[in-house]
Protein backbone atom coordinates (compact mmCIF):
# COMPACT_ATOMS: atom_id res chain seq x y z
CA UNK A 1 0.00 0.00 0.00
CA UNK A 2 1.17 3.54 -0.76
CA UNK A 3 1.49 6.54 1.55
CA UNK A 4 -1.83 7.73 3.00
CA UNK A 5 -2.54 11.38 3.83
CA UNK A 6 -5.81 12.37 5.46
CA UNK A 7 -7.01 15.94 6.00
CA UNK A 8 -9.67 16.86 8.55
CA UNK A 9 -10.97 19.90 10.37
CA UNK A 10 -13.91 22.09 11.19
CA UNK A 11 -16.03 23.35 8.28
CA UNK A 12 -15.05 26.73 6.89
CA UNK A 13 -11.35 26.48 7.73
CA UNK A 14 -10.28 26.05 4.10
CA UNK A 15 -9.56 22.34 4.54
CA UNK A 16 -10.63 21.35 1.02
CA UNK A 17 -8.75 24.22 -0.59
CA UNK A 18 -5.53 23.18 1.14
CA UNK A 19 -6.13 19.53 0.24
CA UNK A 20 -6.44 20.51 -3.41
CA UNK A 21 -3.18 22.47 -3.27
CA UNK A 22 -1.51 19.51 -1.56
CA UNK A 23 -2.62 17.21 -4.40
CA UNK A 24 -1.45 19.73 -6.98
CA UNK A 25 1.97 19.85 -5.31
CA UNK A 26 2.31 16.07 -5.35
CA UNK A 27 1.32 15.91 -9.02
CA UNK A 28 3.83 18.56 -10.06
CA UNK A 29 6.59 16.72 -8.17
CA UNK A 30 5.74 13.58 -10.17
CA UNK A 31 4.51 11.71 -7.09
CA UNK A 32 1.88 9.78 -8.97
CA UNK A 33 -0.29 7.81 -9.36
CA UNK A 34 -2.48 9.37 -6.66
CA UNK A 35 -5.93 8.27 -5.53
CA UNK A 36 -7.98 11.16 -4.14
CA UNK A 37 -11.01 10.28 -2.01
CA UNK A 38 -13.49 13.07 -1.28
CA UNK A 39 -15.13 11.73 1.87
CA UNK A 40 -16.99 14.94 2.68
CA UNK A 41 -20.76 14.60 2.21
CA UNK A 42 -20.68 18.17 0.89
CA UNK A 43 -18.23 17.09 -1.79
CA UNK A 44 -16.48 19.87 -3.71
CA UNK A 45 -12.79 19.04 -4.02
CA UNK A 46 -13.43 18.44 -7.72
CA UNK A 47 -14.12 22.18 -8.06
CA UNK A 48 -10.77 22.98 -6.45
CA UNK A 49 -9.08 20.56 -8.86
CA UNK A 50 -11.13 21.61 -11.89
CA UNK A 51 -12.69 18.27 -12.86
CA UNK A 52 -16.30 17.16 -13.37
CA UNK A 53 -17.70 14.21 -11.42
CA UNK A 54 -20.39 12.12 -13.08
CA UNK A 55 -21.19 9.74 -10.25
CA UNK A 56 -20.68 9.48 -6.48
CA UNK A 57 -20.51 6.43 -4.22
CA UNK A 58 -23.64 7.66 -2.45
CA UNK A 59 -25.55 7.57 -5.73
CA UNK A 60 -24.31 4.05 -6.45
CA UNK A 61 -25.37 2.97 -3.00
CA UNK A 62 -28.87 4.33 -3.63
CA UNK A 63 -29.04 2.61 -7.02
CA UNK A 64 -28.11 -0.77 -5.54
CA UNK A 65 -30.63 -0.32 -2.74
CA UNK A 66 -33.41 0.54 -5.16
CA UNK A 67 -32.59 -2.45 -7.37
CA UNK A 68 -32.97 -4.71 -4.35
CA UNK A 69 -36.20 -3.09 -3.22
CA UNK A 70 -37.73 -3.29 -6.69
CA UNK A 71 -36.71 -6.94 -7.11
CA UNK A 72 -35.26 -6.24 -10.56
CA UNK A 73 -31.92 -7.74 -9.61
CA UNK A 74 -28.60 -6.89 -11.23
CA UNK A 75 -27.59 -6.96 -14.91
CA UNK A 76 -25.71 -9.86 -16.45
CA UNK A 77 -26.57 -12.18 -13.60
CA UNK A 78 -24.12 -10.40 -11.31
CA UNK A 79 -24.38 -10.68 -7.54
CA UNK A 80 -24.83 -7.54 -5.47
CA UNK A 81 -21.16 -7.56 -4.47
CA UNK A 82 -20.01 -8.01 -8.08
CA UNK A 83 -22.23 -5.19 -9.29
CA UNK A 84 -21.02 -2.88 -6.53
CA UNK A 85 -17.40 -3.48 -7.45
CA UNK A 86 -18.16 -2.93 -11.14
CA UNK A 87 -19.97 0.35 -10.45
CA UNK A 88 -17.25 1.53 -8.08
CA UNK A 89 -14.68 1.15 -10.84
CA UNK A 90 -16.87 3.23 -13.16
CA UNK A 91 -17.16 5.94 -10.50
CA UNK A 92 -13.45 6.80 -10.63
CA UNK A 93 -12.86 10.18 -12.32
CA UNK A 94 -9.54 10.55 -14.10
CA UNK A 95 -7.68 13.79 -13.45
CA UNK A 96 -4.24 15.13 -14.35
CA UNK A 97 -1.92 12.78 -12.46
CA UNK A 98 -4.59 11.49 -10.09
CA UNK A 99 -7.86 9.58 -9.94
CA UNK A 100 -10.78 10.92 -7.91
CA UNK A 101 -13.40 8.95 -6.01
CA UNK A 102 -16.25 10.97 -4.47
CA UNK A 103 -18.15 9.34 -1.62
CA UNK A 104 -21.09 11.78 -1.56
CA UNK A 105 -24.21 11.18 0.52
CA UNK A 106 -27.22 8.88 0.35
CA UNK A 107 -30.73 10.26 0.67
CA UNK A 108 -32.67 7.03 1.11
CA UNK A 109 -33.57 5.23 4.31
CA UNK A 110 -32.57 1.79 5.50
CA UNK A 111 -29.45 -0.06 6.56
CA UNK A 112 -26.41 0.14 4.29
CA UNK A 113 -24.05 -1.91 6.46
CA UNK A 114 -23.40 -4.60 3.85
CA UNK A 115 -22.99 -2.10 1.02
CA UNK A 116 -20.68 0.09 3.09
CA UNK A 117 -18.57 -2.95 3.94
CA UNK A 118 -18.07 -3.81 0.28
CA UNK A 119 -17.27 -0.18 -0.53
CA UNK A 120 -14.64 -0.07 2.22
CA UNK A 121 -13.01 -3.26 0.97
CA UNK A 122 -13.00 -2.06 -2.61
CA UNK A 123 -11.62 1.38 -1.71
CA UNK A 124 -8.78 -0.27 0.20
CA UNK A 125 -8.18 -2.60 -2.75
CA UNK A 126 -8.05 0.33 -5.18
CA UNK A 127 -5.62 2.25 -2.97
CA UNK A 128 -3.07 -0.56 -3.19
CA UNK A 129 -2.43 0.42 -6.81
CA UNK A 130 -1.45 4.03 -6.01
CA UNK A 131 1.67 5.67 -4.65
CA UNK A 132 -0.41 8.09 -2.57
CA UNK A 133 -3.91 8.03 -1.14
CA UNK A 134 -5.20 11.49 -0.17
CA UNK A 135 -8.48 11.71 1.76
CA UNK A 136 -10.47 14.91 2.28
CA UNK A 137 -12.65 14.16 5.32
CA UNK A 138 -15.83 15.82 6.47
CA UNK A 139 -15.71 17.96 9.61
CA UNK A 140 -17.21 15.20 11.75
CA UNK A 141 -14.51 12.67 10.84
CA UNK A 142 -17.18 10.13 9.90
CA UNK A 143 -15.06 8.68 7.13
CA UNK A 144 -12.20 7.88 9.49
CA UNK A 145 -14.51 6.73 12.27
CA UNK A 146 -15.86 4.07 9.92
CA UNK A 147 -12.26 2.92 9.47
CA UNK A 148 -12.47 3.06 5.68
CA UNK A 149 -8.71 3.03 5.30
CA UNK A 150 -6.30 0.47 6.66
CA UNK A 151 -3.64 2.89 7.89
CA UNK A 152 -2.96 6.64 7.83
CA UNK A 153 0.64 7.77 7.59
CA UNK A 154 -0.03 11.47 8.08
CA UNK A 155 -3.17 13.18 9.37
CA UNK A 156 -3.28 16.95 8.81
CA UNK A 157 -5.70 18.76 11.12
CA UNK A 158 -6.68 22.10 9.56
CA UNK A 159 -7.78 24.99 11.76
CA UNK A 160 -8.30 28.69 11.26
CA UNK A 161 -6.58 31.09 13.65
CA UNK A 162 -9.29 31.07 16.34
CA UNK A 163 -9.17 29.30 19.71
CA UNK A 164 -12.51 27.60 19.02
CA UNK A 165 -11.18 26.06 15.83
CA UNK A 166 -8.02 24.88 17.61
CA UNK A 167 -10.25 23.27 20.25
CA UNK A 168 -12.26 21.57 17.49
CA UNK A 169 -9.20 19.90 15.95
CA UNK A 170 -8.07 19.00 19.46
CA UNK A 171 -11.29 17.00 19.80
CA UNK A 172 -10.56 15.29 16.48
CA UNK A 173 -7.16 14.30 17.80
CA UNK A 174 -8.82 12.76 20.85
CA UNK A 175 -11.35 10.97 18.64
CA UNK A 176 -8.49 9.32 16.76
CA UNK A 177 -7.24 7.92 20.07
CA UNK A 178 -10.69 6.80 21.22
CA UNK A 179 -11.28 4.89 17.98
CA UNK A 180 -7.81 3.33 18.05
CA UNK A 181 -7.22 4.44 14.48
CA UNK A 182 -3.87 3.52 12.97
CA UNK A 183 -2.32 6.97 12.47
CA UNK A 184 1.46 7.37 12.47
CA UNK A 185 1.68 11.19 12.56
CA UNK A 186 -0.76 13.99 13.40
CA UNK A 187 0.13 17.56 12.43
CA UNK A 188 -1.71 20.87 12.79
CA UNK A 189 -1.96 23.39 9.95
CA UNK A 190 -3.33 26.82 10.88
CA UNK A 191 -4.95 28.46 7.87
CA UNK A 192 -6.11 32.03 7.16
CA UNK A 193 -3.62 33.61 9.56
CA UNK A 194 -3.42 37.40 9.26
CA UNK A 195 0.03 38.26 7.92
CA UNK A 196 0.97 34.64 8.60
CA UNK A 197 1.17 35.29 12.34
CA UNK A 198 -0.65 33.75 15.31
CA UNK A 199 -2.07 35.52 18.35
CA UNK A 200 -0.44 34.53 21.64
CA UNK A 201 -3.79 33.17 22.86
CA UNK A 202 -3.96 30.84 19.86
CA UNK A 203 -0.42 29.63 20.51
CA UNK A 204 -1.43 28.97 24.10
CA UNK A 205 -4.45 26.91 23.00
CA UNK A 206 -2.29 24.86 20.62
CA UNK A 207 -0.07 23.96 23.57
CA UNK A 208 -3.08 23.15 25.77
CA UNK A 209 -4.44 20.78 23.12
CA UNK A 210 -1.05 19.12 22.70
CA UNK A 211 -1.03 19.72 18.94
CA UNK A 212 2.05 19.62 16.74
CA UNK A 213 2.01 22.80 14.64
CA UNK A 214 3.75 22.03 11.36
CA UNK A 215 2.80 25.09 9.33
CA UNK A 216 0.89 28.36 9.05
CA UNK A 217 -0.90 29.38 5.85
CA UNK A 218 -1.51 33.14 5.61
CA UNK A 219 -4.81 34.79 4.74
CA UNK A 220 -4.94 34.63 0.94
CA UNK A 221 -7.04 37.12 -0.98
CA UNK A 222 -6.21 35.37 -4.25
CA UNK A 223 -7.98 32.19 -3.09
CA UNK A 224 -11.10 34.28 -2.42
CA UNK A 225 -10.88 35.83 -5.88
CA UNK A 226 -10.43 32.47 -7.62
CA UNK A 227 -13.26 30.84 -5.63
CA UNK A 228 -15.60 33.75 -6.36
CA UNK A 229 -14.80 33.57 -10.07
CA UNK A 230 -15.15 29.77 -10.28
CA UNK A 231 -11.49 29.29 -11.19
CA UNK A 232 -9.92 26.03 -9.92
CA UNK A 233 -7.35 26.78 -7.23
CA UNK A 234 -4.80 24.50 -8.90
CA UNK A 235 -4.47 27.30 -11.48
CA UNK A 236 -3.06 29.68 -8.88
CA UNK A 237 0.43 30.93 -9.83
CA UNK A 238 3.32 28.93 -8.42
CA UNK A 239 4.47 31.88 -6.28
CA UNK A 240 1.07 32.14 -4.59
CA UNK A 241 1.59 32.34 -0.82
CA UNK A 242 -0.77 29.45 -0.02
CA UNK A 243 0.92 27.20 -2.58
CA UNK A 244 4.34 28.09 -1.17
CA UNK A 245 3.15 27.37 2.38
CA UNK A 246 1.84 23.91 1.40
CA UNK A 247 5.08 23.16 -0.42
CA UNK A 248 7.05 24.03 2.72
CA UNK A 249 4.76 21.93 4.92
CA UNK A 250 5.22 18.86 2.71
CA UNK A 251 8.97 19.37 2.76
CA UNK A 252 8.80 19.28 6.57
CA UNK A 253 7.53 15.69 6.39
CA UNK A 254 9.96 14.93 3.54
CA UNK A 255 7.38 14.58 0.78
Amino acid sequence: MGYTIAVAGKGGTGKTSLTGLLIDNLVKKGENPILVVDADANANINEVLGVDVECTIGEIREEVSQREISGNGFPGGMTKAQYLKYRLNTAVTEGNGYDLLVMGRSEGQGCYCYVNGVLREQTDSLSDSYKYLVIDNEAGMEHLSRKTTKHIDTLFLVSDCSRRSIQAVGRIKELVKELNLKVSNIHLIVNKAMDGQLHEGVKEEIAIQGLNLIGIVPMDEMIYEYDSSGIPLVKLPEDNKSKLAIKEILSEIEI
